[in-house]
Formats: C-alpha cells, sequence, structure tokens
C-alpha cells in the first residue's frame, strides 16, 4: 500500500515537472496600432465592374492605405483589420461591419498596409476613416 502511493506521488511530481519543461508556445492575439489612414482610388483594372456585396448596385473602388505598427520583437500573423467608415453625410458605409479585412504579416516595427474596399455607388465622398486598428498571432495560425 504504502509503495503505491509513493508511485502515485512521484508519477504525480515528474508530470508537474514535465507540465513546467515541455510548455508549448502561446500563440496569443497581439494588438497592432494603425495610423496615417487614408485613402485612394483604385486603378482602373482593380475598380472595373465594381459592384456591392449585394451583387446589384454598382460600387466605387477604393484602396485604404496606412501604416501599421508592432510593438513586439515578433512577425505577427493574420492580423485582422477593424474600422469604421463614414460617408460624407455621416452615414456608415458599411452596415454592421466593423471588420474589414487582414494583413499577412506585420513585421517588428513599422510597416505599411493596403486593403481594397467597395463603397456603394451612391453614397458621397469624401470617406471618413475611423476607429481603425488590427489584431493578430505571434504563431502561424493552421488553416
Amino acid at each position: 500500500m504504502r509503495l503505491r502511493s509513493l508511485t502515485v506521488v512521484f508519477i504525480s511530481c515528474l508530470i508537474t515537472f514535465l507540465s513546467w519543461v515541455i510548455i508549448p508556445p502561446a500563440v496569443a492575439l497581439t494588438q497592432i496600432r494603425l495610423f496615417d489612414v487614408s485613402y485612394k482610388d483604385c486603378p482602373p483594372e482593380l475598380a472595373k465592374g465594381a459592384v456591392i456585396s449585394s451583387g446589384s448596385a454598382a460600387a466605387n473602388c477604393f484602396i485604404v492605405i496606412g501604416k501599421a505598427e508592432n510593438g513586439t520583437y515578433k512577425t505577427v500573423y493574420d492580423a485582422d483589420i477593424f474600422g469604421r467608415i463614414y460617408d460624407a453625410n455621416n452615414d456608415s458605409v458599411m452596415q454592421n461591419r466593423t471588420r474589414l479585412g487582414s494583413i499577412p504579416e506585420v513585421p517588428p516595427g513599422i510597416s505599411y498596409f493596403e486593403l481594397r474596399i467597395s463603397v456603394p455607388a451612391n453614397q458621397p465622398t469624401p470617406l471618413q476613416l475611423k476607429q481603425f486598428k488590427a489584431a493578430g498571432f505571434s504563431g502561424q495560425v493552421r488553416r
């Protein structure tokens, strides 16, 4: 009986020790600061035949550009871009949608990003870009 309890205690200690030594790398969400965000018209080859997601109305094509700051020392992968876009009348361009796209890789430091968006042709410009931010993973996410 006593040998059995010693064996259980030994195995428990061994498992605890190994769980401290063999730890898989944490893949946590990393916040990315987006700044100097603006937009420009799409080149004609991208804008040709643009329609909104419902497919029934004409749309204008724009490319959102800006800088992304990764304050960590690791590359961030699959960073989702969130933000709000309003037209000249302060009406939301993308109803009920704040995730606008993604950046495949954000290296440490400051880098540039681009994001293509389609806006219904009946919404007046200039567009207002607000509350832009991104969040990604410090390790490759399986697909």
